[in-house]
């Protein structure tokens, strides 16, 4: 295909609109250093991933979360906002500008770990970003994430009463919502192995039932599919 001046304009300014909706997001939504559930979500991610990890965190924001798991590992974050990216990097981390949605322009094969926290749901299409992920892995490479539970008794019961406050469609930026059942069959279709975690206060019911009960979905997904 011709390179095309148009065609790069067009693209560049839809990046630069993309990253404006995401740079007020994190600075009236997400103040610096904000991590949702930090404690759990990190200290999940420090123990699983471990040490001596070639590690790409995507939809890094300004590495508040990132933190977690440095020490010890290689580390690139990207995202959409440069400014958070700036303050990211002071982790001592590679970072590097990219729309998700777009062409990525990493190597195939690259990374023993993708974390990708808080992020599907803000993806118009979702699969072909997990293909991404999958490509960049390598052969005994781990996805880890997570995304908000929507569809909790205690948020389904808000919607029955028409209120989005407090509750994950309350966020604009979110665009994707997921049953337990529709994030591992997502998953399922790229690795051979999924676990699902629910996050939150009520540990006990959300052992029994994560789908009900849980805040946050964390997953893990193993064994890239060839």
């Amino acid at each position: 295909m011709l390179w095309h001046p148009a065609r790069y304009i067009v693209s560049r300014t839809y990046m630069q609109a993309l990253e404006s909706i995401y740079t007020h997001h994190h600075s009236h939504s997400r103040e610096e250093g904000f991590v949702l559930m930090g404690d759990e979500r990190g200290g999940f991610l420090r123990d699983h991933i471990g040490k001596g990890k070639n590690v790409l965190d995507i939809g890094c924001r300004d590495g508040a979360l990132t933190s977690f798991f440095t020490e010890g590992n290689t580390v690139t974050g990207i995202d959409i906002d440069s400014s958070a990216l700036q303050r990211a990097s002071a982790l001592g981390i590679t970072t590097q500008q990219v729309d998700l949605n777009g062409e990525w322009g990493i190597p195939p094969h690259s990374f023993d770990v993708v974390v990708a926290a808080e992020v599907v749901e803000h993806l118009y299409y979702p699969r072909l970003v997990i293909e991404k992920i999958h490509n960049v892995l390598k052969e005994e490479g781990v996805l880890f994430g997570s995304v908000p539970n929507a569809f909790s008794l205690k948020h389904r019961l808000r919607y029955l009463c028409m209120q989005k406050k407090g509750t994950p469609l309350e966020d604009p930026t979110h665009i994707n919502h997921f049953t337990v059942a529709e994030l591992h069959a997502l998953l399922s279709e790229f690795f051979d192995e999924v676990h699902i975690y629910g996050l939150g206060r009520y540990k006990r019911l959300i052992r029994l039932s994560p789908q009900s009960f849980a805040f946050d979905l964390m997953f893990e997904a193993k064994h890239p599919k060839k």
